[in-house]
Order: structure tokens, then C-alpha cells, then sequence
């Protein structure tokens, strides 16, 4: 079955880049050029590069970082929203992880309480097909699948975080990766959920 590719994503030509950032994989693809040099492009040489803390809006020099390719590992929960709210029980925790540069995702782990505690959960390629991480013909240029189902306390703050097969890890607070340009917050994806029965009984008052 042909798929027609509209203008919003990249009409009439893309071209993707696995394990690279977004910024790399370029719509309204016109001509490929093969270089020695870097591209003096803007979006190579001033967008998409991190700076240290000590950087800001009048001591930028672009020069002096490479442009950003690889992306980090990270992950995010998708079965759950902000602030929402559950049952107390069992509760099914699902979503996504992924790292650059080819790097495939060692496990992800799930915290219920803040990130005292973790349990691993089960990851997957595809639905209902088990990830295995020493399987050659494992795709590790695509988003991994996890789900896990965990006890829910009162009022949770359920955490993801992920491990890529390199070990990098993700950070535990935006402090720890800020930069001036805001690019690649990879921090623990955090949910808060509230209990059901205490809505419940409090909206009864």
C-alpha cells in the first residue's frame, strides 16, 4: 500500500536520520551535496548546540560548541496525564524510551514513591513481542515500548527513568542538564496521580 508524504511532513522528499535529533532529519528535501566540511547552515551553526552554565545571551560564542547530533536517553510514560486521577490499586504504566547514535535501551525503571523504590519494566519492539537486548535483529533506531503494572499509594508520583546499553542514565532534575538554549531535558519523566476515593469523599463536603 503507497503512502502519500503531505507537505507537513516533508513533501515531496525527507530525510530521516536514525538515533540523530529531529533537526537533522530534514523536510522538503530539494538536493544532497557530499562535503568535507561542516554545513555553515543556521541550524548547524547557531540552533541545536549546549552550552555550559556559565553561558548566556551576551557571552555566546556558537563557535565553540559542535552542533548537538546524537540525543540522549530518555523516556516518557503515555497510559497516564498529569494530575490525574486513579483507583488505588494496580495500575498499568506505559510508554516509550529511546537513545542516539544507535545505543539500544538497557531497561527502564518505574518508581511509584518518588523514586525510593523502582521496578524494572518489561519492554517491547512491537506489541506483545518481548524485547530481547542481546538480539542482533533487536531495532535499536526505534522508540522501545515498556509497560509495568505497580501498587499505587495515595497521591503518587509515578517516575520513568531509562538505561541505555552504553549505561548513561537519565538525570534526575532538569538542574542537572539545564542550558541556555533549553534543548534535550532528558530529566526523569515525572506524573503526579491522586486517589480516587479521597476526590471523591472531598467533593462530597
Amino acid at each position: 500500500m503507497k503512502k502519500i508524504l503531505n507537505r507537513d511532513h516533508g513533501y515531496p522528499l525527507r530525510a530521516v536520520v536514525p538515533g540523530v535529533i529531529g533537526a537533522r532529519s530534514v523536510k522538503w528535501l530539494d538536493s544532497i551535496e557530499i562535503k568535507e566540511e561542516e554545513c555553515q547552515g543556521f541550524f548547524m551553526q547557531k540552533d541545536y548546540k549546549m552550552f555550559p552554565p556559565s553561558v548566556d545571551w551576551d557571552n555566546i560564542d556558537w563557535s565553540t560548541r559542535k552542533p548537538q547530533m546524537d540525543f540522549p536517553v530518555q523516556s516518557a510514560i503515555c497510559s497516564l496525564e498529569d494530575v490525574d486521577v486513579v483507583r488505588q490499586g494496580k495500575i498499568k504504566v506505559a510508554g516509550y524510551a529511546l537513545s542516539g547514535g544507535g545505543r539500544g535501551i538497557e531497561r527502564v525503571d518505574i518508581s511509584v514513591d518518588g523514586g525510593k523504590t523502582w521496578v524494572e519494566a518489561q519492554r517491547y519492539q512491537k506489541t506483545n513481542v518481548l524485547y530481547a537486548s542481546d538480539d542482533m535483529n533487536s531495532d535499536k533506531w526505534a522508540w522501545v515500548l515498556f509497560e509495568a503494572v505497580v501498587d499505587i499509594p495515595e497521591d503518587a508520583e509515578i517516575i520513568a527513568k531509562a538505561v541505555d546499553s552504553a549505561a548513561n542514565v537519565q538525570p534526575q532534575n532538569v538542574d542537572e542538564v539545564w542550558n541556555l538554549r533549553g534543548i534535550l531535558n532528558t530529566s526523569w519523566h515525572r506524573v503526579q496521580v491522586r486517589n480516587a476515593s479521597r476526590v471523591v469523599a472531598n467533593s462530597s463536603l
